[in-house]
């Protein structure tokens, strides 16, 4: 199994999410060991919810999954890149394909794109 320093991060490492096809990075999660465990053996992307402070699948009350595709660590074993396939197009649980679906114009905020879903009927 890959070797991660999990104690560096007190036991959380952040994880970018990103398309597997064209590479837009859709959030940023945490994984802490089980987490990780977890993603490897079922290949679903699985995280660490720091404001719940319990383990979580992403997608399993959305049916938003995110099928791992590929896996990228950096060089000091303390960073992950997880590049999956975003099933039912959204990874926001706001309804945006991205989380990072905002831009800082000048003073101002810009909304970029358009929902995928509306969270309402969702949750």
């Amino acid at each position: 199994m890959v070797e991660l320093n999990f104690e560096k991060g007190d036991g959380l490492l952040p994880a970018i999410v990103q398309d597997y096809e064209t590479n837009e990075v859709l959030m940023l999660a945490y994984m802490n060991e089980e987490s990780w465990s977890k993603t490897i053996e079922t290949g679903k992307a699985t995280f660490w919810s720091r404001s719940r402070n319990t383990l979580w699948v992403k997608g399993e009350t959305s049916g938003h999954f995110q099928i791992v595709k590929e896996i990228l660590i950096d060089c000091d074993s303390d960073s992950i890149v997880v590049k999956v396939d975003q099933q039912g197009g959204a990874a926001c649980h706001t309804g945006y394909r991205s989380c990072f679906y905002r831009r800082v114009a000048g003073e101002k905020i810009e909304i970029l794109g358009e929902k995928v879903f509306n969270p309402e009927e969702v949750y």
